[in-house]
This record gives C-alpha cells, structure tokens and sequence, in this order.
C-alpha cells in the first residue's frame, strides 16, 4: 500500500456525493418513516464503513490508473459499477421519487442505488491490491445494502 493523494479515489467520491446531495432535495415520499426503523447495527456498520471507503479511497495511491496488465479488468469492472450508478441516479430523478423507484434494480442488479457504488469500491480495492479499502467496502456492504434491502422489503 502506497500512501498519497489518490485521484481515482477523488473522482469516485464525487461520482457518489454529487447524486446523493441532489437527492436530499428529491427523497421518496414517506422516507424518513422506514429511515426510523433501521438496524441499529446495519447503520453502525454503514457508518463505519462510509468514513473507511472515504479516508481509503482518498489517501492511498494504489487506486491510481497504472499501465495495462491483468489487473486492469477490475478496474474497468470498477468504472462500469460506478457508470452504471450514474445512470441509477438519472433514471431515479426522471421517476415519481417513489420508495420502489428509489429501491430498484437497474439491470438485475438488486438495490442498485446501494450495490453498485459498493461493488465500484470494492473493484476498486482489488485493483489496487488495497485491504483495507477492501476491508472498508465490505463493512460498507453489509450495512449499507442490509439497510437498503430491509427498506425495499418495508415498501
């Protein structure tokens, strides 16, 4: 693991705030209802893991594009989650902003808005070869996605 200032890190940090401060302005109808009746350890453990994946991804250089070898595919893998939860956050902002929009999958992949940014960290730790990034991102996972799958089983 090599310390420094990690671009990649950056861009994917701002791929992921930037739809999520939209989406204050355009929350579900009737979330903050199901937001009340959290796991109170999904939420610990998303919240650890969201401070991790960010400190990680931003103060390690491992994430950084290198030249090609095989390691590269996960970071294109990494890229297409990432690409793809763009594309979540447009098509959820055209919808009704309904809790099943909010839940949905994109592509068969289940609660996409959870699992895609996830699955970009935890691509994006492989690639880099960076365990605790990896360590973070499944934290995050669990949390984060256990939190989002019991909200789309709620509505």
């Amino acid at each position: 693991m090599s310390f420094g200032f990690s671009y990649m890190g950056f861009a994917y940090l701002i791929l992921l705030f930037l739809p999520n401060l939209l989406w204050t302005k355009n929350k579900p109808k009737d979330y903050e209802k199901y937001v009340q009746r959290e796991n109170g350890v999904l939420r610990a453990l998303e919240r650890v893991g969201e401070v991790a994946v960010t400190c990680f991804a931003l103060i390690f250089t491992d994430f950084n594009i290198r030249p090609w070898s095989n390691w590269s595919w996960w970071l294109g893998l990494s890229v297409l989650c990432m690409l793809l939860y763009e594309v979540y956050w447009v098509r959820y902002f055209r919808s009704k902003k309904t809790m099943e929009d909010f839940y949905s999958s994109l592509f068969g992949v289940p609660v996409a808005g959870a699992t895609l940014p996830v699955a970009g960290f935890f691509f994006l730790a492989v690639y880099g070869k960076n365990f605790l990034l990896l360590l973070a991102s499944v934290v995050l996972g669990i949390g984060h996605i256990g939190i989002h799958w019991m909200h789309r089983k709620e509505s």
